[in-house]
């Protein structure tokens, strides 16, 4: 469990960078992001399927889906969601969505809890319910300070535990399942790349995309290895309380590039920062436990 947490905080400051990471790459818009994003994402994560020899995930996938057809069913759907989500983090902050998005990331190891524990019966231990009690007041300002949900609040809090409620459901909860998602969002992201008038010509136009593009896929790959592989390493309850940590990290992306925290806020953050203290613990106190075993 304790590679898990590891890998599971490692996404969250991953996903921090490439947060701060879009603000370098003007003039592309949020689509245009998006589309590169997941040209790039790709061959990145192909390579280090390679080199981790996790590539025979791959194979195994594509023989299910000559054995039985109607998996490619499931497929679509699961890569739609995961192409949604990763959509919305790119053009949120570009569109004034940004509030409604930390929003929904805010509310989701909520939604995450409550699917794991209907879904698949999962108990909280004593330090887990002390951080989801944390977590609820933080929640429970912003939702008081904000209103309301919007559609991108939804999107995100519903979104990911459909998401990987389906993937387990279709046995696709590993890398190979990941890489088929992407491959089949890679039509869609020629499109997008496309969709700004520019397409490869950007190159020419600022030659300095030429450097950044690039690093936008190297970062997105291995944000996203990182995250699944927890995500099959951690009972759903924890890997879901685990989310905090990004928006957390993602205060921290807003504050650098020149926001501020006003002063109700303060009654979401504080919450928020004392139930990922105890997450931590909890982590500490795992990791104790297998040395004294060991």
């Amino acid at each position: 469990m304790s590679k898990g947490i590891a890998l599971s905080v490692s996404a969250s400051a991953l996903f921090a960078v490439l947060y701060y990471y879009t603000s370098l790459l003007d003039p592309l818009t949020g689509m245009e992001i998006f589309g590169w994003r997941m040209l790039l994402t790709l061959p990145c994560m192909t390579a280090f399927m390679l080199v981790a020899r996790e590539w025979t995930l791959v194979r195994q996938l594509v023989w299910r889906l000559v054995d039985t057809p109607r998996l490619l069913i499931g497929a679509t759907v699961s890569s739609a969601l995961m192409g949604m989500q990763l959509w919305l983090f790119m053009w949120a902050p570009l569109n004034g969505y940004s509030l409604d998005v930390s929003l929904g990331y805010f509310l989701l190891p909520l939604s995450m809890v409550i699917t794991g524990r209907i879904v698949y019966g999962e108990r909280l231990s004593r330090l887990q319910k002390i951080a989801v009690f944390f977590a609820t007041l933080g929640v429970l300002n912003e939702l008081y300070r904000v209103g309301g949900f919007s559609w991108a609040t939804l999107l995100v809090v519903m979104g990911y535990p459909i998401y990987f409620v389906l993937r387990r459901r279709l046995g696709t909860d590993n890398l190979g399942g990941l890489w088929l998602d992407m491959t089949l969002m890679l039509p869609l992201a020629f499109w997008f790349v496309q969709s700004g008038g520019q397409g490869f010509a950007i190159f020419n136009q600022h030659p300095r995309l030429s450097l950044l593009i690039p690093g936008l896929g190297v970062i997105s790959a291995s944000a996203l290895v990182a995250h699944i592989i927890a995500s099959r390493l951690l009972p759903f309850s924890l890997f879901g309380l685990l989310s905090y940590v990004e928006p957390v990290l993602l205060l921290g992306v807003a504050l650098l590039l020149g926001e501020s925290i006003q002063a109700e806020q303060w009654l979401t953050y504080i919450p928020i920062w004392m139930a990922v203290a105890v997450l931590v613990l909890e982590g500490f106190r795992h990791l104790v436990r297998q040395r004294r075993r060991a």
